[in-house]
């Protein structure tokens, strides 16, 4: 048995935090569901930034696209509804055979609405209609303004896919917005049993963050010996502990009264997922912030070197309510360092609404600039 599968005995999903065009047309995308038994795929502007700009795959689909007067935002958009359509059809016996809680694959909405709440619920709506597959999941960041979105593209039956989760208090919000929306349906007969959704914690940017800051304390000349030392010793220790309060608050949610009367007329858990998981720091083992994060009722995105370092010597094992009791200590310990986990958190999301921004930005110029080269190609070859 694959390291991967014994996750799945676990309770744990995998899903492939990558996507590109020959992974899904070719063998590789099966051999993975069949041998390994991973369960989904998510995607975000920067992956198809990499898949589009970095290969040839999509050259002939952006010259049929612009051939007819396609500009590049619409190109790009089509490439990736495409995508999702694809690895959707390739996944769907996963669908099917897990009931409908496994065998997703995920689209973002623009990454430019993070902050508009209105222009998020449209986009959704319009790239779920797009794709048209029971199996996709519409990603939606967990900013202030994505929230109220959240709700209502889950009471609209929208599968949603939650993102850009940093902090516990916007989780428990995110939480509230499932809930909430699981009762809205409910109170106007709608069904529920049929709609998923996840909430994708990000984990080691946490320590990145968290680690410039502790540096800067340990280093500090001017600090006391026990802070300089306090900050050394909390060095990699957020994220994960991020985390395993995040699924405590997880359970405390799913085993009230409240999840237990829905769950009773059909909804279904909204899985915690943890994204971002590849070690960032040579420091830290490069499997550091899975084996940590074995959990029950979680998913867990691996992009393909965390994969293949999992397949070669993963050791499947339920870790997650480990050290709990110091998981806490640990923003506690910051709090007497004077850092504000709640700034970190803030920071973090528009950070990442940032990044998401400017790879979005980097392939549609990308698109133009292929789109632009062929249309020179076809003017050489048309001229007398």
């Amino acid at each position: 048995m694959t390291p991967l599968r014994k996750l799945t005995e676990l309770g744990q999903s995998v899903w492939y935090d990558y996507i590109r065009r020959d992974l899904y047309q070719g063998p590789a995308l099966k051999r993975l569901i069949e041998e390994d038994d991973l369960r989904g795929m998510t995607s975000n502007p920067t992956i198809f930034a990499k898949a589009i700009m970095e290969t040839d795959l999509y050259d002939e689909s952006i010259q049929r696209l612009a051939a007819n007067g396609t500009n590049p935002n619409e190109i790009f958009e089509a490439l990736v509804v495409e995508d999702v359509r694809g690895a959707a059809d390739v996944f769907r016996p996963v669908f099917d055979s897990t009931g409908g809680d496994d065998g997703f694959v995920s689209i973002e909405v623009r990454p430019q609405f993070a902050r508009d709440t209105d222009a998020s619920i449209a986009e959704a709506r319009r790239l779920w209609k797009a794709c048209d597959r029971p199996n996709v999941m519409v990603k939606i960041p967990a900013t202030a303004e994505g929230i109220p979105a959240i709700q209502q593209c889950l009471a609209e039956g929208i599968n949603i896919n939650i993102t850009l989760l940093f902090s516990i208090p916007r989780y428990r919000e995110v939480m509230e917005a499932y809930l909430a929306a699981m009762e809205q349906r409910l109170a106007q007969r709608q069904p529920v049993d049929r709609i998923r959704s996840v909430a994708s914690f990000f984990v080691s940017r946490v320590d990145t963050k968290l680690n410039q800051e502790l540096d800067a304390i340990a280093e500090d000349a001017g600090r006391p010996d026990r802070e300089r030392q306090t900050a050394r010793t909390l060095r990699g220790k957020g994220a994960i502990a991020n985390a395993r309060i995040a699924f405590e608050t997880f359970e405390s949610v799913v085993k009230a009264e409240r999840f237990t009367q829905l769950s009773g007329k059909g909804a279904r858990i909204q899985r915690p997922l943890w994204a971002s998981t590849s070690t960032k720091d040579p420091a830290y083992p490069d499997l550091y912030y899975v084996e940590a994060l074995i959990a029950p009722h979680s998913v867990n995105t691996m992009p393909p070197a965390t994969l293949a370092a999992y397949l070669d010597h993963g050791q499947p094992e339920i870790r997650i309510h480990d050290h709990l009791r110091n998981a806490h200590a640990v923003f506690e310990r910051l709090a007497e360092l004077r850092i504000d986990a709640q700034r970190i958190s803030l920071e973090l999301e528009e950070e990442a609404a940032c990044k998401f921004v400017g790879s979005y930005n980097e392939v549609v110029r990308a698109v133009g600039q292929k789109q632009a080269s062929f249309d020179r190609v076809d003017a050489r070859r048309q001229a007398p």
